[in-house]
């Protein structure tokens, strides 16, 4: 409503409405700064009171070279004059004429044919010539001039340009129809306006309000305000605060989650020998997941503890009453590393070193795998591996602990279905359920065989299981392709909420 204009905005309508059509005169019209008056000018526009036009001039100047060729002409205009009927390029001695050859060809004034340069056409004179002309007499921008011969010129070091931004306001009906009611109103009252970073306490309990016929007023140490209204309602500029990456993010509650659980976090390097990779977690040295195909193979070979047990339980199965792999264990192929492909080989070698219960241990860190990149797989991803190891645990212990874990990161419903995996006997699958997509699969759990703990002293049962984070993170984030958690998309990182709830 015209009413609500503030004091600037209604100095700032009045002189417009006077005729005054840019910032600066308006500025020095009402003695306020230019960006108060172009601030205020933007929120009369807001308003429909009036229309401000801006507009970008660009001008053209002539560099010292340039000047030079205005007064004497570009170097391939000199060199096609004294061509004649043609030139050895042997005679041409003058290092500006030398410039202009190039020129020459390019502009299809002349030909070198057997170091003979000779002239093709007499040739009028271009564009970029007129333009030189017509800034060596003073003439600065002409709309008319031919775009590609300016780029030419500035290209060439010949001229330069500078832009500048122009205002200019004109009032619209609607203005001269406000400031036709407000200005009986506000003549002759002139208030002075002070920014104000707040209204503060002082201000109001010390202040006197004044209640004016076009609003409210306070007067405060000798001063007038008239607090400005404010529409909650206009658009605003969006702002974009830092924020962990939305995957972190689920990475970091799992983690929380498992602390609380009463979990110790443990970690173990990237690199690992096949020996822990696989060989202790009873995988045969032939299986098929040892192939090239599913594992990165480094070209070295690392330590590994004193394997008799090992060797045994692979060879005849130990004194576990199993019959083994058969065949001749090799400590040579145990040592060879490899890029870990599960976080299973952390989570043994640290029940090796920590053989006596209660163990209660977790890890939450990136395999590799040969992998082909599509929407559901990427050759690096994130696994959560958890273990329990103490004298009474049993297989119901792991099914309350993965339906309580399951239910703290926000699955309410929980099943499992009987799963087979080579290193625990029994096995399950834990399922949850959403809406939407039904039951699903997530991670798999089971209690270590003894052909994986007997060789390493340890005579309790181990409760582990393990799940893929990445699986998880695009079901909370409702992902269909994988790789947009590797990925840096600027607008989903903004648009992703920094709460999830499935």
């Amino acid at each position: 409503m015209p009413s609500d204009l503030s004091e600037n905005e209604y100095l700032v309508l009045k002189a417009i409405s006077e005729g005054l059509s840019d910032p600066g005169s308006v500025a020095h019209e009402q003695q306020m700064k230019i960006e108060t008056a172009r601030a205020a000018a933007d929120l009369l526009a807001e308003q429909g009171l009036i229309q401000v036009h801006k507009s970008v001039d660009e001008t053209f100047s002539l560099t010292d070279e340039g000047a030079a060729y205005a007064r004497e002409g570009l170097p391939e205009r000199r060199l096609l004059l004294s061509l004649g009927g043609g030139m050895p390029m042997s005679e041409m001695k003058d290092p500006a004429l030398k410039i202009g050859l190039g020129w020459l060809r390019k502009k299809g004034w002349a030909t070198i044919e057997g170091g003979l340069i000779k002239p093709l056409k007499d040739a009028d004179k271009g564009e970029d010539e007129l333009i030189l002309e017509a800034l060596r007499d003073g003439v600065s921008s002409n709309p008319k001039w031919d775009e590609k011969a300016l780029a030419a010129l500035k290209s060439r070091g010949l001229v330069t340009s500078s832009k500048s931004k122009e205002w200019r306001y004109i009032i619209t009906e609607s203005g001269r129809l406000a400031i036709t009611k407000l200005e009986p109103k506000r003549s002759g009252t002139k208030k002075e306006v002070l920014d104000m970073p707040a209204l503060t306490a002082e201000m109001i309990k010390s202040g006197e309000w004044q209640d004016d016929v076009d609003g409210l007023y306070l007067g405060y140490r000798g001063s007038v305000y008239r607090p400005r209204p404010y529409d909650v309602s206009l658009p605003a500029d969006r702002i974009f605060p830092g924020k962990r990456h939305p995957y972190q993010r689920l990475i970091d509650n799992m983690r929380e989650i498992m602390l609380e659980m009463g979990f110790v976090e443990i970690k173990g390097p990237i690199v690992q020998t096949s020996f822990w990779n696989f060989d202790a977690l009873f995988q045969p040295q032939d299986h098929p997941a040892r192939e090239m195909q599913d594992t990165f193979y480094l070209n070295s070979q690392g330590d590994i503890p004193d394997y008799a047990r090992i060797k045994e339980m692979h060879e005849c199965g130990g004194s576990v009453g199993s019959t083994g792999w058969g065949g001749c264990w090799s400590p040579e192929v145990a040592r060879q590393e490899v890029l870990r492909t599960h976080t299973t080989g952390v989570t043994i070698k640290y029940l090796a070193e920590h053989p006596r219960p209660p163990v209660k241990a977790f890890g939450i860190d990136r395999v590799y795998r040969r992998e082909a990149i599509d929407s559901t797989h990427t050759p690096e991803f994130e696994q959560l591996e958890g273990i329990v190891m103490d004298e009474s645990v049993s297989f119901c212990h792991l099914l309350g602990i993965l339906k309580e874990f399951y239910g703290k990161m926000g699955f309410e419903e929980v099943r499992f279905r009987p799963g087979y995996f080579p290193y625990t006997e029994p096995s399950v699958e834990p399922e949850v359920y959403i809406d939407g997509l039904g039951w699903v699969e997530l991670g798999g759990a089971g209690v270590f065989r003894k052909e994986v703990t007997a060789p390493f002293g340890i005579d309790h049962p181990v409760l582990a299981w393990g799940l893929g984070v990445s699986r998880v993170a695009m079901l909370r984030l409702g992902l269909k392709d994988l790789r947009l958690l590797y990925q840096s998309d600027i607008e989903w990182l903004r648009q992703t909420p920094v709460s999830i709830k499935l």
